[in-house]
Order: structure tokens, then sequence, then C-alpha cells
């Protein structure tokens, strides 16, 4: 996807990935019992500050705190815009 959305300072825009559509007994889950997932893509990345530059980059998994960011949608997609210290790991 090509995104015009530029964050700045130490923001990155994170691509969710789906919630879990069956449980590992395979039972379907229904949409209002789906969990908001913790882990998603990284699609773009700021300049970082000064004296912290970035250490995620474009193309990253990544594992991210439940309530962290701001959800925008964007080109149909929902995305999160986030610190980059919400962030808790690159897999």
């Amino acid at each position: 996807m090509a995104l015009t959305i530029k964050p700045i300072a130490d923001r990155v825009v994170v691509e969710a990935a789906p919630a879990e559509e069956k449980t590992a007994s395979g039972l379907y889950i229904p949409d209002t019992a789906k969990e908001k997932p913790q882990r998603g893509k990284v699609i773009a990345v700021g300049n970082g500050k000064v004296d912290e530059p970035m250490t995620v980059k474009v193309g990253d998994e990544v594992l991210y705190g439940k309530y962290a960011g701001t959800e925008i949608t964007y080109d149909g997609k929902e995305l999160l815009i986030m610190r980059e210290t919400d962030i808790f790991a690159v897999l």
C-alpha cells in the first residue's frame, strides 16, 4: 500500500493483524467477542527524536499494548498511530 501519511518524531503507523476467527479447539468466535489484536506490521516510521533514533523500521512485525495508539481509517484500512515506546517487541 502506498502510504502518504508521514508520522513525525517518534511515532509509527501500524496495520493491526486481523482478529482471531477461531479458538485453538476450532470454535468460531463471533464478532462481538473478538479480542482487539496486539500485533501488527509497521507501515510508516517517523524520523525519531534528536537524542533517540528509531529502532523499528517499515515491515517489522511488532507487539504493542492493548490500548496503545490512536485508531484511524485511511484508504479503507484500519490503522494505528502510536509512539515507538508503546511497542513492546519486534517479532
